[in-house]
């Protein structure tokens, strides 16, 4: 009897896989999804190692996209704060690992540490935004605030008096020579350098970061949370605390964006000021809303396509790219307002459609 809770628990998770707030659903669906989870397991087998490097280096950024989409586009409340909690992040798992290094695993007690500070400053910062009543563009204004603020203030510790035990911030040129994460085995610490090893983890954890978000958003949480999004009165109405349910989000986003500081922080071993500079937190929104921020799915590849194509333009036309940048999101947002991604896969549902009605 003990097994029937937790086989109808298994089934209800199985079952918000697919939900009204999720694009994508059915044998079609999970056939691709399976496809392209097969691509990138094999996908190491056909490249050089810089460019696995570099694959992985995008996988660092989407948990932070897929944060902001919770946030902003399931929770309606656009934040300028991502990368304030993923330089935050990184800088803290610099601090713990340089202190302490990398032995018996602590780098991933530190990458938990790390991600756990961040959370704790979103529920404070997020306190005062969500039950001081602040929404709408205020709410931007003061998330980037609070980034360029933190910026400004990374970038003037330069000075030999502005360390943390063995740690030195280094002001504008930022820390470096933290050590990557290292996973304890009996044969020997493995070392997740920025090339296959490193990929897999990430991608493991992608994959695992995607599907337990399709589960919160299509669970009821994320129904209430659209709920506010569309209307917070009548959500308000109906009995539920649209301050508490505001604050989750945003601190759950803010983790994210935390975790995506401290891979990235492991993966380069290095991290700076610039991290948090108005350009960087002007970027997640772009990536966000160019894939379609009211679903997980178009977050996910807009923001890898957008990433290929935004260091593209870095390396063959460097002053151009946030030029480019700009004017696409211009575009999307005036011919797509709900992401390119979005707006293909309706079009392909619609299709399928049509042909399945002859």
């Amino acid at each position: 009897m003990a097994m029937i809770p937790a086989m109808f628990s298994a089934k209800t998770l199985l079952r918000r896989l697919e939900g009204p707030q999720t694009l994508g659903r059915g044998p079609a669906f999970w056939t691709a999804f399976a496809l392209a989870v097969a691509a990138a397991v094999a996908y190491p087998w056909f490249a050089d190692g810089y460019t696995v490097g570099n694959t992985a280096y995008f996988f660092c950024w989407v948990f932070m996209a897929l944060g902001l989409c919770l946030i902003w586009g399931y929770g309606g409340a656009l934040s300028f704060g991502q990368t304030a909690f993923f330089g935050l992040s990184g800088y803290a798992y610099g601090v713990l690992t340089l202190n302490v290094g990398a032995a018996y695993g602590f780098t991933l007690a530190a990458l938990v540490l790390a991600v756990a500070l961040s959370a704790v400053m979103a529920a404070l910062l997020g306190y005062f935004l969500f039950f001081g009543r602040i929404g709408g563009v205020f709410l931007g204004i003061i998330t980037l605030s609070v980034t360029l603020a933190l910026e400004r203030f990374m970038a003037q510790t330069a000075g030999p008096e502005w360390k943390i035990g063995a740690a030195r911030l280094n002001g504008y040129n930022g820390m470096s020579g933290m050590p990557p994460l290292t996973v304890p085995w009996p044969d020997g610490d493995v070392v997740l350098f920025p090339d296959v090893t490193l990929y897999y983890g990430l991608l493991g954890l992608l994959i695992v970061v995607y599907l337990a978000l399709r589960i919160l958003v299509n669970a009821r949480f994320g129904n209430v949370l659209v709920a506010i999004r569309e209307n917070p009165e009548r959500a308000e109405m109906l009995g539920y605390d649209v301050r508490r349910y505001q604050l989750a989000a945003f601190v759950i986003g803010s983790a994210l964006a935390g975790l995506s500081g401290t891979l990235y922080t492991a993966w380069g071993q290095y991290i700076t000021p610039s991290s948090m500079g108005l350009t960087a937190a002007a970027l997640p929104v772009i990536w966000v809303a160019v894939g379609g921020r009211g679903d997980l799915t178009a977050t996910l590849i807009g923001t890898l396509v957008v990433l290929g194509g935004f260091q593209a333009l870095t390396i063959y036309g460097s002053q151009y790219a946030l030029v480019v940048m700009g004017l696409l999101l211009v575009v999307v947002v005036l011919a797509a307002p709900d992401g390119l991604v979005v707006a293909a896969m309706r079009g392909l549902g619609r299709l399928r459609r049509r042909e399945a009605g002859r």
